[in-house]
């Protein structure tokens, strides 16, 4: 069962009652969004023509939706997003987010076929992919990851040794992965995949921490 519930920062998320969990961060959705994602990753990574970007777990768009506000001809991107269990049309029309974002590009994203590219911009091409991240060949030579599964203690299979090997192997040189998840089990995991690993504060009013990985060899 999926229930709406309206975050600390006015913008909405998703509560899974099965799970117990939440599909953003109850001190904030967009803000989450916008610091650990977008502005940590993203914004962060040296201008490309294109950047190619691969999101673990579409859930709601919003990660997508704030990235292509902000996409322009100094980082154009192919944003690619892989989701196992698609959020319904009728559950995406309860959220709020056409009231706090573009309107019409969380419409054209949310409207977006999916398991096909469509330029939304001039700048940011979507491509939605349903399909199982931990069994799907992955999209190659990545240059930004959005790691945004749920916690490790609700699905332990994502945040594996195996699993971060598989994503490392897809990555370009320049690399660089971001997750609101600070955990030192996590941190010391990544690096032993190939990482180099630091600290980033959180979102304001939210976590105290978040990690950004970058792959070695990387600027």
């Amino acid at each position: 069962m999926q229930e709406i519930e309206i975050t600390d920062d006015g913008s909405a998320t998703i509560y899974v009652k099965e799970l117990d969990e939440h599909y953003h961060s109850v001190k904030g959705a967009l803000t989450e969004s916008e610091h650990i994602y977008c502005k940590s990753a993203y914004l962060h990574h040296s201008n490309g023509t294109p950047l190619r970007l691969l999101e673990i777990g579409y859930g709601t768009g919003l990660n997508a939706v704030v990235t292509a506000m902000v996409a322009d001809s100094t980082r154009p991107l192919h944003y690619i997003s892989i989701e196992k269990y698609p959020v319904s049309p009728t559950t995406l029309s309860q959220l709020n987010y056409g009231e706090i974002v573009d309107k019409e590009l969380y419409k054209a994203i949310t409207d977006a076929p999916w398991n096909k590219a469509v330029e939304i911009t001039p700048y940011f091409t979507l491509e939605k992919i349903e399909g199982d991240y931990l069994t799907d060949n992955l999209p190659q030579d990545i240059d930004i990851v959005y790691f945004d599964a749920f916690a490790p203690e609700k699905q332990p299979e994502m945040w594996s040794k195996e699993s971060f090997e598989r994503l490392f192997a897809s990555l370009s040189p320049n690399a660089v992965l971001t997750t609101y998840c600070a955990k030192g089990a996590i941190r010391r995991m990544l690096i032993e995949v190939g990482f180099s690993v630091e600290r980033l504060a959180g979102p304001p009013n939210g976590k105290r921490e978040i990690l950004r990985a970058t792959k070695k060899g990387s600027v």
